[in-house]
C-alpha cells in the first residue's frame, strides 16, 4: 500500500514506538466510545430525538421504567462488545493479530456512522451494538498484539501508555460534548460528537496491515522466515544474531510442547494450568469493571446533575474536568508499572477505590453544600486510583500469563468477561440510583475491599518476566495458592533494562523442551537451524550479553 519499503523502514526502537502509537490510537478510540455517551444523555437536542431514555424530565411514575431502557440503550455497545470478544475466541488465532483489529476497526466505522445518522431509538442501538462488535474484537487482539511484539522490559510501560490513551479518548469525548453544546437546539450538537471517533477508525483501517504481525503467532502457524524476519526488524538486529536466535528458541519450545489447541483445552489444567491462567485472567477483567469505574465514565454528568443538584452547564464542565484528571492520572501507572510491579498497583487501586466509594455513600446519604463538594471530589479521587491500578494493567496481566497455544482465545475469552460485567455495571446503574440511591456506593466499596486479598494471594508478579518464563513459572506451580511464591522465588532471565541474565540454552524449561521434542538433550540447535534457516546457532564468541 505504501510502497516496497517494509514497516514504513522502521527497525527496532522506531518500529516498537510505532506499533504503541496504533496500538495507542486503538485505545484512545475504545476510551472516546466509552465516554461520548456519557455527555449526551441529558442534552436537550439528544433527548428530544430519543424522549424514551430522557430521565431527567420524567416523572416520578415514570422514572424507573426509562431508567432501565436508558441502561439498555447505553449498554447496548457494550453488549456488542461482548459478542465481539467471543468472536475474537474462533477468528484471533485464524485470522492474526493484525487482520483481526482490521476487521474490528471496519465494523466500527459502520456502526458509527449508523449512530450518527439515528432518528429512531432502534437505529441508535443496533448503530451502539454493530460499534461495539468492531471494538469488542479490536480490545480483545490489541494488549496480544502489543504484548507478543514488546521486549519483557517494556511492555508494562507500553500497555500502560494504552491505558492512557483509553482515558485520553474519555477526557477528548467530555470536552467535544461540552463545547457542542452550545450549538444547541441544532441535532449536530451529538450528531458530530459521535462522528469524530469515524476519523481514528480509519487512520486504525489504513496503517494497521503495514506493521509487523506478531512473531509468536507466525510461529504457531509455522510461518517461521517470517517470523525471524519480524523479530529481527522488532529487535533492530540482524536475523543471526544470537539474542534474536535465543528468543526464537524459547518461542519454538513453547510451540514444540503445545498440542494443537481445542476450546477444551481452555478448561484443561495439565502442567500447562490453563483453566488456572483462564481463571486468573477472567477475573482480572471482571475486577475492572465491578470496581463501578463505568458508573462514573458514563454517567458522570447525570450524577453531578440529579445527584449533587448541579445545573446543566456545571455538571458538563465537572464532567469534562474529571475526564482532563481522569488521562493525566492514567500516566502515573506509565512510571511506575515496571517500577512497583502489577500486583503493588492493583492493591493499591482496590484499597483506594473502596475509601473512595465510603467517601461517596456517606457525602449522598447526608447532602449539603459542603459534603456536594466533597462528593465532587471523591469521583475524582476514585477516577486517580483506579487509573493508577487497574485502568490498563487488566489489558496487560492477561495477555502476559496465559500461554502462546491458548492466549487469542484465551484473551477473548477474559475480555468477554470484562464487557459481560461491564454491561451489567452500565444497565443496571439508572435503576439503582433510581432505586436505593447512596446504597449504589455501598456495594461498590465492599466489592473493591473483596478484590485486595484475592490479589495479594493468588496473582503472580508478571514484571520483567518474558512471556515464556511466566510459562516455566506455571508449569513449576502445584497450587492456586502456591503460584505468587513460585514467581518471587524463580530468578528472572532478563534485567531491568533488557539484558539477559541467563543463557536460555541453559535452562531448564529449555532442556525439557529438548527432551520432550527431540527425545535427548543434544541436538535441538541443529533442528531449529533447519527450520529456521539463517539462524544456525551462533559461536560462542558472538554472544555478547548487552543491553540492547
Amino acid at each position: 500500500m505504501f510502497g516496497t519499503q517494509r514497516y514504513f523502514g522502521l527497525r527496532g526502537n522506531n518500529l516498537d514506538k510505532a506499533i504503541a502509537f496504533l496500538a495507542g490510537l486503538d485505545f484512545f478510540l475504545f476510551g472516546y466510545d466509552q465516554g461520548v455517551m456519557g455527555g449526551l444523555l441529558t442534552l436537550p437536542s439528544f433527548v428530544h430525538t430519543f424522549p424514551e431514555i430522557d430521565v431527567i424530565n420524567a416523572s416520578p411514575a415514570e422514572s424507573d421504567h426509562v431508567s432501565l431502557i436508558q441502561g439498555i440503550s447505553v449498554a447496548s455497545y457494550n453488549l456488542g462488545c461482548l459478542m465481539g470478544s467471543i468472536c475474537t475466541i474462533w477468528l484471533g488465532d485464524y485470522l492474526g493479530r493484525r487482520k483481526m483489529i482490521f476487521l474490528g476497526a471496519t465494523i466500527m466505522v459502520v456502526g458509527a456512522a449508523l449512530q450518527c445518522s439515528s432518528f429512531t431509538l432502534s437505529q441508535l442501538i443496533v448503530g451502539r451494538i454493530i460499534t461495539g462488535v468492531g471494538n469488542g474484537m479490536s480490545t480483545a487482539t490489541v494488549p496480544t498484539w502489543q504484548s507478543e511484539t514488546s521486549k519483557s522490559h517494556r511492555r508494562g510501560n507500553l500497555v500502560m501508555i494504552e491505558g492512557a490513551m483509553i482515558t485520553g479518548g474519555i477526557c477528548l469525548s467530555y470536552w467535544l460534548d461540552f463545547g457542542f453544546s452550545f450549538l444547541e437546539p441544532s441535532s449536530i450538537s451529538w450528531r458530530f460528537p459521535i462522528a469524530f471517533q469515524i476519523i481514528f477508525a480509519v487512520v486504525i483501517v489504513v496503517l494497521i496491515l503495514e506493521l509487523p504481525e506478531s512473531p509468536r503467532w507466525l510461529v504457531l502457524k509455522g510461518r517461521t522466515d517470517e517470523a525471524v524476519m519480524v523479530l529481527s526488524a522488532l529487535r533492530g538486529l540482524p536475523e543471526d544474531d544470537p539474542q534474536v536466535y535465543a528468543e526464537m528458541m524459547a518461542i519454538k519450545d513453547t510451540v514444540a510442547l503445545t498440542s494443537k489447541f481445542s476450546f477444551k483445552d481452555l478448561f484443561t489444567m495439565g502442567p500447562d494450568r490453563h483453566f488456572h491462567r483462564v481463571v486468573l485472567a477472567c477475573v482480572n477483567q471482571m475486577f475492572q469493571q465491578i470496581s463501578g469505574i463505568n458508573l462514573i465514565t458514563y454517567y458522570a454528568a447525570i450524577i453531578y446533575e440529579q445527584q449533587l443538584h448541579l445545573s446543566p452547564l456545571m455538571s458538563r464542565i465537572l464532567a469534562a474536568a474529571n475526564g482532563t484528571e481522569y488521562f493525566l492520572a492514567s500516566f502515573i501507572a506509565v512510571y511506575t508499572i515496571e517500577k512497583f510491579g502489577r500486583r503493588s498497583l492493583m492493591l493499591f487501586g482496590a484499597i483506594g477505590m473502596s475509601a473512595s466509594m465510603i467517601v461517596l455513600a456517606i457525602t449522598n446519604a447526608y447532602q449539603g453544600t459542603g459534603t456536594g463538594v466533597v462528593a465532587a471530589i471523591s469521583l475524582f479521587v476514585f477516577n486517580s486510583f483506579f487509573s493508577v491500578g487497574w485502568l490498563a494493567i487488566s489489558w496487560l496481566y492477561p495477555a502476559e500469563i496465559v500461554p502462546l497455544a491458548i492466549r487469542a482465545p484465551a484473551n477473548a475469552l477474559s475480555t468477554s468477561s470484562n464487557w459481560a460485567f461491564n454491561f451489567m455495571v452500565v444497565m443496571i446503574a439508572p435503576v439503582s440510583f433510581s432505586s436505593i440511591g447512596y446504597q449504589t456506593y455501598i456495594i461498590f466499596a465492599v466489592i473493591n475491599a473483596f478484590i485486595v486479598p484475592i490479589v495479594y494471594f493468588l496473582y503472580p508478579e508478571t514484571a520483567y518476566r518474558s512471556l515464556e518464563e511466566m510459562d516455566h513459572i506455571f508449569h513449576k506451580t502445584s497450587s492456586w495458592m502456591g503460584l505468587v511464591g513460585t514467581a518471587r522465588d524463580e530468578p528472572r532471565m532478563f534485567g531491568k533494562h533488557g539484558e539477559q541474565l541467563i543463557d536460555y540454552e541453559e535452562t531448564a524449561e529449555h532442556k525439557n523442551a529438548t527432551r520432550v521434542v527431540w527425545g535427548s538433550d543434544e541436538g535441538s540447535s541443529g533442528v531449529l537451524a533447519k527450520a529456521l534457516p539463517g539462524t544456525e546457532k551462533p559461536e560462542d564468541s558472538q554472544v555478547e550479553n548487552i543491553v540492547r
